[in-house]
């Protein structure tokens, strides 16, 4: 059975909101281990930046495998 398009929307948002909140918090505790010091809105901006790159990845990724499957099915 395939995933609707809603629910693969649904997964996607969550997978990205989780990984906001996780880059948050890991940036806050591990940024003084290394000495640096930024306020709760550089984090959330760096927060973003990853978030994209991540957006990125994932999509082209997807993109990758799905050329892939749809040259071993020919």
């Amino acid at each position: 059975m395939q995933q609707s398009r809603l629910m693969s929307l649904a997964e996607s948002v969550t997978n990205v909101v989780i990984g906001y909140v996780l880059a948050i918090a890991t940036q806050i505790v591990v940024f003084p281990w290394f000495g640096i010091e930024t306020g709760l809105g550089e984090h959330l901006t760096i927060g973003l930046a990853f978030v994209g790159i991540s957006l990125a990845r994932g999509f082209l990724l997807r993109r990758l495998f799905e050329a892939i499957r749809m040259r071993s099915a020919r």
